[in-house]
């Protein structure tokens, strides 16, 4: 099958560097409303047979305007949410930020990190793991839109995909609206076919003044 891996459109939490994991957490700010706007024409090409979204509103708005062109009702999987902070929630400074996103990049080779107060590697890829497989049971060979989250995406499919390493990960943008592709299924594996980090509307769609931590590069 083949998985479109879409970042939601920005929010505030983006704009402040915060790190947001809450359910159901904030909506998108005007400029994440039209990095919605512009998915639909990016995935003009594609053959799309479902849309799925976690149970964070963010990618349910993000998702709206795919789905209200193609006629396709969101199906909601909990499992698909951001990696779960705990006592880092709403946090913006840098040691807060480090320990989150090298807590997760650790899980290359120990699944037993864990956030503090958080989810270790164990539980997020078990819980990924489980909603892809739902999705891959559902819609076979098809080709399914997910709308995601930063850290959540870059972890599970570097993690998942034959093709990619940690070093690899770590050094990609995934903006606001970016989308990693995958092709193959849960009992093959799986290779990425496509990292665009970038925003899908184009540069101009990019807010370059945004610390947005779970989508910038680890160095």
């Amino acid at each position: 099958m083949r998985l479109l891996l879409i970042r939601h459109g920005q929010t505030i939490d983006n704009v402040h560097g915060a790190i947001g994991t809450v359910v159901p957490g904030p909506g998108l700010t005007e400029l994440g409303l039209e990095q919605a706007a512009a998915v639909p024409a990016a995935l003009e090409g594609e053959s799309i047979d479902a849309i799925v979204v976690s149970s964070m509103l963010r990618t349910h708005l993000t998702a709206q305007p795919l789905a209200d062109k193609l006629g396709l009702r969101p199906i909601i999987m909990d499992g698909l949410r951001e990696i779960t902070a705990g006592d880092l929630e709403g946090r913006t400074d840098e040691e807060s930020i480090r320990t989150y996103m090298s807590t997760i990049f650790s899980w290359w080779h120990d699944f037993s990190a864990r956030i503090p107060g958080g989810e270790n590697g164990t539980e997020f890829h078990a819980r990924y793991d489980g909603a892809i497989a739902n999705i891959a049971d559902r819609y076979g060979d098809g080709t399914v839109a997910v709308f995601s989250h930063g850290a959540a995406i870059r972890t599970w499919a570097s993690w998942s995909s034959r093709n990619i390493d940690a070093e690899f990960s770590k050094g990609q943008h995934l903006e606001n609206t970016g989308i990693v592709v995958l092709e193959g299924s849960p009992a093959t594996g799986w290779l990425a076919t496509s990292w665009q980090g970038t925003p899908v509307g184009g540069l101009a769609l990019e807010d370059i003044s945004a610390p947005d931590p779970t989508g910038e590069p680890i160095r």
